[in-house]
């Protein structure tokens, strides 16, 4: 093969490479579109749901399969507390300190119970071991809250999977743990309840939103790396070599 024949072969793999490197990132990055304009659909049905009136208690899900499109609900609960069974889930944060998240199981009049998010109770600052919030009412109470999923699942460290303070909380080893036959969701209690309003427990939960613009930046990344491509290939390969003297 000849001088010509060798440069017209490089010349066709840098082609063929500088094509498919501008084509795959384009394609991430109308993937990325796509991710963000489901983030949004998302958005928008979360905004929905807030803004419908509170579920009624006997519509509480009782399946996996139900309790999706319920998240983000309001609702308003009778029953009775179920301290004994209260966990502190370490390492969450609320406003930027580290905390608990105090979960404790709310029994329902027809037996079952949905695990609720009582609050966030600060760390003790001497033993991070130490965890206490006060005991809830007796009796039957109303709870006003947001049907939310369970927690989001940290990494579990060696023996915090059991005990009352705990890393995460699996609902369905948690119902075998205590023999309840728990609804497949928690609820995120929204306000103090009026028989114990001095509790302690800060309740500034975040408003449930979809990240979409993370998803816009890295379309724009991806855009800008195949533009780039096909600049540079241009340059190097059609404008520069015509620049050149014969």
């Amino acid at each position: 093969m000849g001088i010509m024949g060798r440069l017209s072969m490089r010349r066709a793999v840098v082609l063929v490479a500088a094509v498919l490197l501008a084509a795959l990132t384009a394609r991430l990055g109308f993937w990325q579109l796509d991710r963000a304009a489901q983030k949004e659909r998302l958005q928008a049905a979360i905004d929905t749901r807030r803004d419908l009136p509170a579920l009624p208690a006997t519509a509480l899900a009782l399946a996996h399969g139900e309790a999706e499109s319920q998240h983000h609900r309001r609702i308003e609960l009778r029953g009775h507390w179920l301290p004994q069974h209260t966990v502190f889930l370490e390492n969450r944060q609320m406003q930027g300190r580290p905390g608990f998240f105090v979960l404790t199981p709310l029994q329902l009049p027809d037996g079952t119970a949905v695990v609720v998010q009582r609050g966030w109770l600060a760390r003790d600052p001497v033993d991070r071991t130490r965890a206490h919030a006060p005991t809830p009412p007796d009796g039957e109470v109303t709870l006003r809250g947001r049907i939310a999923p369970p927690p989001a699942r940290l990494y579990d460290f060696e023996g915090g999977a059991s005990g009352a303070i705990r890393q995460n909380l699996d609902l369905q080893g948690f119902a075998v743990e205590t023999g309840l036959r728990l609804r497949p969701l928690s609820v995120l209690e929204l306000a103090a309840p009026a028989a114990n309003p001095g509790d302690g427990l800060a309740r500034d939960w975040p408003a449930p939103a979809a990240d979409v613009h993370k998803h816009y930046g890295y379309a724009f990344q991806w855009f800008s790396l195949s533009a780039l491509t096909v600049i540079l290939y241009v340059w190097f390969q059609v404008l520069r070599p015509r620049r050149r003297p014969a």
